[in-house]
């Protein structure tokens, strides 16, 4: 048998308003989830696609910008009808959380 590697649910489409910004390059339009603090670390369990999530109190470097962030300031778009974990820099430099390091 071979070993899981993503932990995310496929179907789990985040029950929050959104609001819509301009992506980064050449996305276009990106539908932003407003997610509630007290709902962070579900939605990060919910999405983050391996195994072992990081703890929201985490930092991390965007590697697109080579910024630090801490984990908890995760956003969560809508593009193209996928749902994407994105760093807070990702209008800026675009980074997912395979970015994330």
């Amino acid at each position: 048998m071979r070993p899981r590697l993503y932990a995310f649910d496929p179907e789990y489409e985040p029950p929050y308003p959104t609001i819509k910004r301009l992506g980064p390059g050449y996305i276009g339009m990106t539908e932003e989830f407003i997610i509630p603090d007290a709902d962070r670390e579900m939605v990060l369990q919910k999405l983050y696609p391996f195994v072992d999530p990081p703890r929201l109190g985490t930092r991390k470097t965007d590697i697109e910008c080579n910024k630090k962030f801490t984990v908890r300031d995760f956003k969560v778009v809508r593009e193209r009808g996928h749902i994407a974990l994105v760093s807070p820099y990702y209008y800026e430099a675009g980074g997912t959380v395979i970015d994330w390091w």
